[in-house]
């Protein structure tokens, strides 16, 4: 595979747009990706994944757990492929899941002459909602995952984190205590 790159902040956020800019996502998504206030509702941010091959299996383990609807396009089926070698149209250009107000995006990771560092590129933080909902969520995700912080009442309210299996970090936290 070649000699590993480190992934700088800089070259991870070039590489997340390159892999969106491919994916030639409609204007919608664009809108929907809009940060702004309206009244006492924040627009939800979307998180974008970068997996290492395995973008198909991680957004079903991420329907198993959230439920919603995905969508996932693989670069043969994608303008991308005029652009991309032939080892990569089996690949995730672009996933999608959405439920309510939850989304998140993801790709494979489609730079062969580079390698993602495993680890902390990105992290999902999970807030609000009720301690059962938070308690579900991280026992749904803790499978095969490394638990670095077991779910526990803080001076804050409840927190946990862990990485789960695809090297993807989750914070969780809710001001309700148990």
């Amino acid at each position: 595979m070649g000699k590993a790159t480190e992934l700088s902040p800089r070259r991870f956020v070039r590489s997340a747009l390159s892999a969106a800019a491919l994916a030639a996502l409609p204007a919608s998504s664009m809108a929907d990706a809009k940060m702004q206030k309206r009244g006492n509702e924040m627009t939800t941010l979307t998180p974008y994944l970068l997996l290492d091959g395995k973008c198909q299996q991680a957004m079903e383990f991420y329907k198993s757990c959230f439920g919603g609807e995905l969508t996932a396009t693989k670069v043969k089926d994608s303008p991308a492929k005029d652009f991309m070698p032939a080892s990569q149209h089996e690949k995730i250009v672009n996933a999608r899941l959405r439920n309510g107000k939850l989304e998140i995006s993801a790709s494979d990771w489609l730079r062969p002459a580079q390698t993602p560092i495993r680890g902390n590129t990105v992290c999902l933080y999970l807030s609000g909602g009720t301690l059962e909902e938070l308690k579900t969520l991280f026992k749904r995700l803790s499978d095969g995952a490394e638990v670095t912080d077991p779910l526990q009442e803080q001076f804050f309210g409840t927190y946990g984190a862990l990485n789960d299996k695809f090297g993807v970090r989750w914070m969780f936290q809710t001001d309700k205590k148990s």
